[in-house]
């Protein structure tokens, strides 16, 4: 109870700091709003942003699908394949590396405008997170433990479903939670860049109209809902721990 007393108290001296900065002057609330000003568009946005909030979320868990769907599994065999690894591994960190906003208006002239360009720009952003963790995890497993398990008469199969899937459960989770966020930015970014419907085409259209507070609450409420994914799916890589 210390702890989230300190932390609402902390909340409400930045919040408070905030708007007696914009009142004095030393904000232009032009470009930053008071929290007091986000406050009164803030139901009115809500109500206006949930249809394109929701076309967003559909995006990003198309996104997300597609990138844990594929993810998963190439991160599972990269990593308990030694050839496999050392093939493929040098480009799959190379793709990683390259800025995937310049891949955007590639996937813009290919695909077009529309759902598949901002689920495939989704679950772009979020595979090679996917991938490079998954495959970490599953070659840090203990070797012992394997040994072990063949040494007591295991099947390959018993040594995947009671060795291997425990061990690299942890990393799976992780990267799980890692990707939701990056398949929300890139379904946002898809939106702002090349879209014509959906919160980043909104909140696009908000800033170039210089609608400062309802930008922020836009962002308040992209957030809030991003948050409280990776919440949830902490919550559940705290339950499935225990179940290890």
């Amino acid at each position: 109870m210390k702890v989230l007393a300190c932390q609402a108290l902390s909340v409400v001296a930045a919040l408070a700091a905030w708007e007696a900065a914009v009142r004095s002057g030393a904000l232009d609330p032009t470009f930053i709003p008071a929290p007091s000003a986000i406050l009164r568009v803030f139901g009115a946005t809500l109500t206006d942003t949930l249809p394109r909030l929701g076309d967003t979320l559909l995006k990003t868990l198309l996104g997300y699908a597609l990138a844990v769907g594929v993810g998963v599994p190439a991160g599972l065999l990269l990593g308990s394949r030694p050839t496999a690894h050392a093939v493929a591994m040098p480009y799959v960190v190379a793709l990683y590396g390259i800025p995937k906003i310049l891949i955007l208006p590639w996937i813009a002239l290919i695909f077009g405008i529309g759902l598949s360009t901002a689920a495939l720009a989704a679950a772009v952003f979020a595979i090679f997170p996917v991938v490079v963790l998954i495959a970490a995890g599953t070659r840090d497993v203990d070797p012992t433990l394997v040994t072990v398990a063949v040494s007591m008469g295991a099947s390959r199969a018993q040594v995947g479903r009671k060795v291997l899937f425990p061990a690299v459960l942890p990393s799976v989770l992780t990267a799980m939670r890692v990707a939701v966020v990056f398949a929300m930015l890139g379904a946002l970014l898809a939106e702002m860049l090349a879209g014509n419907r959906g919160m980043g085409f909104q909140m696009q259209r908000t800033a170039l109209a210089f609608r400062a507070p309802e930008l922020f609450a836009a962002t308040a409420i992209v957030s809030a809902v991003s948050i409280s994914v990776v919440l949830f799916l902490e919550h559940l890589n705290q339950r499935l721990g225990r179940w290890r």
